[in-house]
């Protein structure tokens, strides 16, 4: 029925235009475009999907830990880790369906793209030996003690998969021709117009998943001792407000390091070759002092670590938004840590121009610090000054002095700098009234270790001095 329908189709158009019962305003096709016969030149809208990535393979469990009393009796541990897992392959991706209908259609195509393969897993990594601690009298004992901690050995990476091609254009371009009004008649008109097919693109394959890491080498711990050592409290990580209302308590014990670990136990033994010998258990105990003008309660929520090290120092370490200036002391076992300012980052850079005032040698520019704290902010000032070129085009400035301000021409009143432009090394007449500057200047700003710049920029005309004005 359906063929039988396709090959009447012309006369029946030309029937209904004659007629008069298809408006001449209409739109259809001529007969020799109408007349085509349908083919599976179009593509239909039907894509592929990438194929999934591999599925990572596990990290091999690490060895146990082992802590032993020797006593001259033979024993034997195998503390070695596990091997990581080999990662999946990836999935290769699904063809498209590269169906086609109706052929020259009156419309552009893109063909399916074909579809990429999934990434390849990665491997696991094996597991690391444990590590084995040996309490002795004797050193001779430890030749009774075999052990292996064996690092686990990596798993392989998954393949990727494989991508797919996209679908193919059979022809890149066809023209079709439509036609308006009647036949016979002024008003018919036809046109023609191009059409073309863009292939799809071909999917690419996955890449293969790295190998994972092997893992280390189990380490000996020997201790020239019957009992166990203490539990060790190297570190404490605390808000301000808890740390500055406690005594903290900090233990660490202190290693030596030697080469040949296996040359002290059984022959065929497997550990990493560098030991650790113990020498002594450090203590202290660390108070916190606060000398800043801002309650302590101010900085509750931001957490400072202290830490113990094998010099028997304490390291108070704050968070990067916070600038400390502070001193330590130690007595015998005791550590005192004296903040003495502690000032967040935002206030460091809170610099604003006052007022740019006066005129010739007197010309100054007036900078307060709106965070009210360069009495304990050491500050330097770098200035560029620039004037207008009448005779350029408009905001074209020509510099006239940039470098440092010397530390005689700056004075500081409490959180206000006062900087002494006029007494730089610049031409008198481009400081008088009425000339139009661009001035930039670079702050920087420095609380111990930490520094921070800010630039502050001011364009104006220089204005003439009030008769009042000193």
């Amino acid at each position: 029925m359906n063929k039988l329908l396709r090959s009447k189709l012309p006369l029946i158009l030309i029937f209904f235009l004659f007629s008069g019962l298809l408006p001449a305003s209409s739109s259809v096709f001529c007969a020799a475009t109408a007349n085509e016969r349908y083919d599976d030149d179009l593509y239909t809208n039907q894509g592929s999907y990438s194929g999934a990535s591999g599925r990572h393979g596990r990290n091999g469990r690490d060895g146990e830990n082992k802590t032993f009393v020797a006593d001259g009796s033979s024993v034997s541990f195998d503390l070695s880790g596990q091997d990581g897992e080999d990662g999946e392959d990836g999935g290769s991706g699904s063809r498209p369906k590269c169906r086609h209908s109706e052929r020259n259609p009156n419309n552009d195509i893109k063909a399916p793209d074909g579809a990429n393969g999934g990434n390849g897993g990665r491997g696991g990594d094996g597991g690391n030996g444990g590590n084995l601690t040996v309490y002795y009298t004797n050193l001779a004992d430890l030749q009774k003690i075999l052990v292996r901690a064996n690092p686990g050995d990596p798993g392989r990476g998954g393949r990727g998969g494989r991508g797919v091609n996209g679908c193919r254009c059979r022809r890149s371009s066809w023209e079709r021709e439509t036609c308006t009004g009647k036949p016979g008649t002024p008003d018919y008109k036809c046109t023609k117009k191009t059409y073309t097919c863009k292939s799809g693109r071909d999917g690419y394959n996955g890449s293969d998943g790295s190998d994972g890491k092997k893992g280390k080498l189990g380490v000996l711990s020997i201790v020239k001792s019957q009992q166990t050592l203490p539990e060790e409290i190297p570190s404490v990580t605390l808000p301000i407000s808890e740390l500055g209302s406690k005594q903290i308590n900090l233990s660490k014990h202190k290693w030596k390091l030697h080469q040949g670990a296996a040359s002290l136990l059984a022959p065929g033994s497997i550990i990493a070759d560098e030991y650790r010998e113990f020498e002594e258990r450090l203590e202290t105990v660390f108070q916190l002092v606060w000398q800043e003008r801002q309650p302590i309660s101010s900085f509750g929520n931001e957490k400072v670590k202290v830490s113990l090290n094998d010099n028997k120092q304490v390291e108070v370490e704050f968070p990067d938004d916070l600038w400390v200036a502070g001193s330590s002391s130690n007595e015998a076992n005791s550590t005192k840590f004296t903040v003495n300012h502690l000032i967040p980052r935002k206030d460091v850079t809170r610099l604003a121009v006052a007022e740019f005032a006066d005129a010739g040698e007197n010309l100054n520019l007036k900078i307060v610090d709106l965070a009210a704290k360069s009495d304990v902010i050491n500050t330097q000032f770098r200035v560029k000054f620039r004037v207008k070129d009448n005779n350029a085009g408009f905001g074209d400035y020509q510099t006239q002095y940039e470098g440092e301000i010397p530390a005689n021409l700056v004075t500081r009143d409490y959180n206000r700098f006062t900087l002494a432009l006029g007494k730089l090394n610049i031409k008198r007449e481009n400081l008088r009234p009425g000339v139009n500057v661009d001035i930039e200047v670079v702050a920087t700003r420095s609380l111990g270790e930490r520094s921070a710049k800010q630039t502050i920029t001011w364009q104006s005309p220089i204005r003439k001095p009030l008769k009042n004005q000193r």
